[in-house]
């Protein structure tokens, strides 16, 4: 069954597992600052489960159907993780390009153990050391996740 808004079919369906969704969203901190938002660009399509929201966010709008408009809070634990101090690394100054100047907050590009790129945020340093942290820079953090569900449709059985 299919409602009709400003003239274009919209679905009725509710999200679920394997469900195509269109919606708008922003992650806001509760200090306001948004962080990331589709809200002033397209919109964000993703399948549920597929891996490209974090599994916390997609399960706040289970259920939800085309029209929705709703902000969840996201908790650390169904968002991006604590932060975890083992994720703090001290690295040798020596090990830096002389051309970088180290800043706290400077992000850099690192390789992991299987050559993938690595993100780590300048924490603090010496002219022997450099702390990089490696958490998320959301780790630890409440977010609030406001969506706008603009379709729900079936995933395409192949």
């Amino acid at each position: 069954m299919n409602n009709t808004v400003s003239g274009t079919p919209v679905s009725t369906i509710s999200v679920s597992e394997g469900t195509i969704v269109t919606l708008h969203f922003s992650i806001t901190l509760k200090t306001g600052e948004v962080i990331d938002s589709t809200f002033d660009e397209e919109p964000a399509t993703f399948t549920v489960g597929d891996g490209n929201l974090l599994a916390g966010f997609e399960e706040v709008v289970m259920g939800l159907s085309a029209g929705s408009k709703e902000i969840f809070t996201i908790s650390p634990e169904k968002g991006f993780g604590q932060h975890n101090p083992n994720n703090l690394q001290t690295i040798k100054r020596d090990q830096f390009s002389a051309d970088v100047t180290l800043e706290k907050g400077l992000v850099l590009s690192f390789a992991d153990a299987q050559k993938a790129e690595l993100p780590g945020v300048v924490a603090g340093f010496t002219d022997e050391e450099v702390v990089v942290d490696f958490n998320h820079p959301l780790a630890g953090k409440d977010v609030l996740f406001t969506v706008d569900i603009i379709n729900v449709e079936a995933a395409v059985q192949h």
